[in-house]
């Protein structure tokens, strides 16, 4: 289906009338080993169990009848308020009906490690506190009385397997649901009956009453016996949030919600097990409105590597560092050394892509992938930001661990033989390879920062030959790469790419350079929408796809950190302010901003977009504060 199916030729908008709730609407719960979306109705409507990765239960993001789980008032859609208990990823819904007022607490509860977790086994050593296994939910009336109506349709395996039913219990308060190899309790204090393949509970609760139900997947579906026993696992989660919000850099600046609500997100995305990092909860979340651009999302990209070790450092969030990259320690790479550009949040290499053409997708977006099929592409930026990932660590750990020598050996050694060669690029292109500027650019990364890196080991002669390489890197980008003064896309264009602006991020060229400041203003200038950065035009890129896509929320992130890399502050601010102002109404963002009709594109919540967000925001305060300790 492309984009202009469903439309008689015009082109859909994000803002088309649709049974399916608008991207940025829905709330991200996390316990570190999967995620939940909850649309503004109540209904959880995609989460996956047992971890990221793996099959939906609730599926009805991709397709209205793929499973979901809503707990709210009896005939109502629409919430009073939604926010976050703060500093938490816990959702507090506020609803007013007709007869009262009550608020609706959701979490994917975190709490002490009981026992070795059997469920999503660790390879990285267990913290003191892990993911329940368990989605806890609670109801309190606030004023007058409401009618609770608890709807869970379960739908296993991507909308494949409906749920077969079966109380647990001769009381009626709890009720298991199988499908295939997979079984999930349901308990709570209100009465359940099976209907087909739901149970429903209704329930009338006056001022002052509370309910509570728990989905459970954890060992011997374990799940909370009581109320108070619900209450306590989300006061556990509360706390675990809060102490590790605690242990982060304290940002006294007017951005500092933003920060840590990205930092929240970042860490929600994060797979406790391995220390892997998840690029977004999603799979096939539209890029462009009823269109193709649909990509499965949750694995773990090498390039967000150095991205992620800059918020993370920056944060003073230096565990979750450290996790990350000894998961990046451990991964298995290609015959030749080279790593991956990525991987499964296992470390697995394999991630074939398939099709689920029976799903509608979302609001008709079609095909439903699983898998992604670029991850056996050759993309030679992946070698730069390995090494800049480790040269970001080691400088901040003061030591260059033995295991990690033999990965900044090899990408050298693969940067220093592939960077002549074309590729797909940093957007992971379906065209034909090209001569990519970003993809030099971060070969040159790769041999700069292992020059560095070999400093810092003591070895002078190799630290001086790929010194060399990355000069000839550097020479042959400017030569070919520089049209006008302005960086190209690639060697055989005069069109401009997004990608480009990680040449002042990354100190390619000092940000007086005046081909630096040309650079950056020519994308300010002629590759945005609205103010909003595009990654390149559409129609002079051969991605392999049609359609249109949104502005690129990292790429305009970027122009933030590169306006105020080349000292246009002022500039740098008005965009930030711009991009603040358009998160989603809880502080998060999707992948893709659609200007004409203020909608997020792309899967949701992006890391990336965070991590841009943190880096832009890092720039900016540094700026600001710097003379604070000059004069």
């Amino acid at each position: 289906m492309t984009a202009t199916a469903s439309t008689g030729g015009a082109p859909q908008s994000a803002a088309a009338p649709s049974p399916f709730p608008p991207i940025a609407d829905y709330a991200f719960l996390s316990n570190c080993h999967t995620g939940a979306l909850v649309a503004p109705d109540g209904s959880i409507d995609w989460l996956c169990i047992p971890r990221f990765d793996a099959p939906s239960v609730f599926g009805a993001l991709l397709d209205r009848q793929a499973g979901a789980f809503r707990l709210g008032p009896f005939a109502l859609n629409v919430p009073a308020a939604r926010i976050y208990e703060p500093g938490t990823n816990t959702l507090l819904t506020t609803w007013n009906t007709a007869t009262g007022w009550m608020l609706v607490r959701d979490a994917l509860t975190m709490g002490p490690r009981r026992e070795e977790d059997a469920i999503t086994p660790h390879t990285r050593p267990p913290a003191d506190e892990d993911g329940d296994h368990m989605l806890v939910r609670t109801v309190l009336c606030l004023e007058g009385h409401v009618d609770v109506d608890l709807v869970c349709e379960p739908v296993f395996d991507y909308g494949r397997v409906p749920a077969d039913w079966s109380l647990a219990d001769g009381e009626r308060h709890a009720a298991d649901a199988t499908g295939g190899d997979l079984t999930i309790r349901l308990v709570t204090d209100m009465a359940l009956g099976i209907e087909g393949e739901r149970v429903r509970a209704r329930h009338t609760l006056q001022q002052g009453e509370q309910v509570f139900c728990a989905l459970s997947w954890a060992e011997e579906l374990h799940a909370p016996q009581d109320l108070d026993d619900a209450n306590g696992r989300l006061a556990a989660t509360t706390r675990f949030w809060r102490r590790w919000l605690e242990g982060a850099r304290e940002v006294d600046h007017r951005w500092r919600g933003p920060i840590e609500r990205s930092a929240l997100a970042i860490k929600g995305l994060t797979f406790m097990p391995t220390g892997a990092t998840v690029a977004a909860l999603t799979t096939s979340l539209p890029e462009t409105p009823g269109g193709e651009r649909n990509w499965d999302y949750r694995y773990t990209w090498i390039r967000d590597a150095t991205f992620t070790l800059q918020a993370l450092h920056w944060l003073n969030l230096d565990w979750e560092a450290d996790e990350f990259m000894q998961f990046i320690a451990d991964l298995e790479p290609n015959a030749d050394g080279a790593l991956q550009i990525m991987y499964g949040i296992d470390g697995r290499r394999d991630l074939t892509e398939s099709t689920r053409d029976e799903l509608s997708g979302y609001a008709g977006a079609h095909p439903v992938r699983l898998g992604n099929g670029a991850f056996d592409q050759r993309q030679n930026d992946v070698f730069g930001a390995a090494l800049d990932s480790i040269l970001l660590h080691t400088r901040r750990s003061q030591r260059l661990p033995r295991r990690l020598w033999p990965i900044v050996q090899a990408q050298a050694k693969c940067a220093t033989a592939v960077w002549r060669e074309p590729d797909q690029g940093i957007w992971e292109a379906r065209g034909a390879p090209q001569q990519y500027v970003s993809s030099k650019l971060m070969c040159w990364v790769a041999l700069d920062r292992a020059a560095k890196l070999a400093g810092i080991r003591g070895d002078a002669a190799l630290g001086t030959e790929w010194g060399v390489t990355a000069d000839e890197i550097k020479a042959d980008i400017l030569e070919h790469g520089v049209r006008d003064g302005v960086l190209r896309q690639h060697y055989e264009t005069d069109s401009l790419d997004a990608s480009t602006l990680l040449a002042p991020i990354f100190g390619f060229l000092p940000g007086d350079d005046e081909r630096m400041r040309s650079s950056v203003q020519a994308i300010a200038r002629d590759l945005t929408e609205d103010g909003f950065v595009l990654r390149y035009r559409t129609d002079e890129t051969d991605d392999g796809l049609s359609g249109k896509e949104g502005s690129f929320l990292i790429c305009s992130f970027w122009l933030v950190s590169a306006l105020a890399i080349v000292g246009e502050l002022q500039s740098a601010r008005d965009l930030m302010e711009r991009l603040l102002s358009v998160a989603s109404p809880l502080g998060l963002y999707a992948e893709e901003f659609d200007t004409s009709t203020g909608r997020h594109l792309g899967n949701f919540p992006q890391a990336f977009s965070h991590l841009a967000l943190i880096e832009a925001a890092a720039r900016i305060i540094l700026a600001e504060r710097l003379p604070e300790y000059t004069t």
